[in-house]
């Protein structure tokens, strides 16, 4: 696969005779819906076996084999030339298809309401064969320890056909939001706790559920311990019922991390007690705050680091947002609040306000302004080939466990293009 950004004057065909593509392969691989006006600085994926580099100054074989893994003997005799001859500036080199890494993933899918909607469905039929689990978000705890179910349909059917393991994923919401009077009540009551495990199993055993996920958040601080302990609980009867467990972790960078997302979240328990964790590596950008990229990759980076000072890699699982935001100008704290969007979303919005599409090379995201029709400027950050790039780059370099991607739904076809050549996904 090839990632290319749209320059001035390129065109759907001239893009496919560069890299002997097709014009209806570029459409269908980006799922693009106005071939004829793209828009500079938008990231296509190109559908071809390998990829093609072309030499930048200071490059070298050797330097370019580092980066792709093929030896200069190899890249010198696929490409028919001297190795011992300097590279042109701009010389295309043709690099080989790369060793797929193996890997899980999990995609979270969130129903709104009491119904399933066509689009979850749709994107969940979709996508399951390239999803080791899919987790319906969520089951609400209730004060008594039973369960809250959310809608599920045909879930747990797509997820049987397609070989994948659904995750029961256990949450402290209550209302619409994260409770922590409810959080404190979940990890210190025993009572409470013995009829949640009970309600997990019996509802595990029930669906079909294989990996049961707990996602407490705003916990207060001083139940840190409380938390670990419910884990070890937790864990012990869950082994019995040979179910895996998970948990969601908030995205720290040190042990000591103040904040109430942060320090009920014990990074070295949860790595010893769970069978893997969830990193929750993005909302660096969020809706209520100022614009900026929501999984800026220097962020990501401080976070898998420290995790990974406590938490084996193969237990890691690196979160990962499906979505982009659009912020009205100026951003005033407790004002309006950002519009989500697909990254199709987003490149459609920049093409119709006709503004090129920049990039965060430090961020690694893309993100343009615009103004609208009523004269208010906006600014929007979300994800392309090369942001997910960049993500898969680590995980491929830290040898993680895979990546856990909030939330199915919103279209993104670049990542799932990137994900499937570059990944073998690990089935349970």
């Amino acid at each position: 696969m090839q990632i290319y950004i749209v320059k001035q004057g390129d065109s759907i065909y001239s893009i496919a005779n560069t890299f002997g593509s097709t014009v209806e392969d570029i459409v269908q691989a980006n799922e693009l819906e106005t071939p004829d006006a793209l828009v500079v600085g938008q990231a296509l994926v190109i559908p071809i076996v390998g990829q093609f580099y072309f030499v930048r100054p200071g490059d070298s074989l050797y330097s370019i084999s580092q980066k792709f893994q093929p030896t200069v003997t190899e890249l010198a005799e696929i490409n028919a030339i001297d190795p011992e001859q300097p590279l042109p500036i701009n010389f295309r080199l043709y690099i080989p298809e790369q060793p797929k890494t193996t890997i899980e993933s999990n995609a979270y899918v969130e129903p709104i309401g009491d119904t399933v909607s066509s689009t979850l469905i749709n994107a969940a039929e979709k996508h399951a064969e390239q999803l080791t689990y899919l987790a319906p978000f969520s089951y609400q705890v209730n004060r008594d320890g039973s369960l809250t179910a959310p809608p599920l349909n045909d879930f747990p059917k797509i997820a049987t056909d397609h070989q994948t393991a659904l995750m029961l994923v256990i949450t402290n919401l209550e209302e619409g939001a994260f409770n922590e009077e409810l959080g404190h009540l979940i990890v210190s009551d025993q009572t409470i706790q013995d009829s949640l495990l009970d309600h997990i199993i019996a509802t595990a055993k029930e669906v079909g559920f294989r990996d049961v996920h707990f996602d407490f958040e705003f916990l207060p601080p001083t139940d840190r311990e409380a938390y670990n302990q419910f884990l070890r609980r937790a864990k012990t009867r869950l082994s019995q019922e040979n179910l895996l467990m998970s948990t969601a972790l908030a995205p720290k960078t040190s042990a000591s991390q103040q904040g109430q997302w942060y320090e009920a979240h014990d990074y070295q328990a949860h790595g010893e007690i769970a069978d893997f964790v969830v990193l929750m590596t993005y909302e660096w950008g969020y809706s209520g705050g100022p614009p900026m990229a929501v999984s800026p990759i220097d962020q990501v980076s401080r976070v898998v680091n420290y995790a990974l000072t406590v938490i084996p890699a193969e237990k890691i699982m690196l979160g990962q947002n499906l979505y982009g935001y659009d912020w009205t100008l100026p951003f005033e704290p407790g004002g309006e609040f950002a519009r989500a969007l697909s990254p199709q979303q987003a490149i459609q919005l920049a093409r119709e306000h006709n503004q090129a599409i920049s990039y965060d090379q430090t961020a690694q995201a893309p993100f343009f302004q615009y103004v609208d029709s009523e004269g208010n400027q906006h600014e929007v950050w979300f994800e392309d080939a090369r942001s997910i790039q960049a993500k898969f780059d680590l995980i491929k370099e830290k040898e993680l466990r895979g990546i856990s991607y909030w939330k199915l739904g919103l279209a993104f076809p670049q990542n799932w293009l990137l994900l499937t050549d570059q990944f073998t996904i690990k089935k349970h």
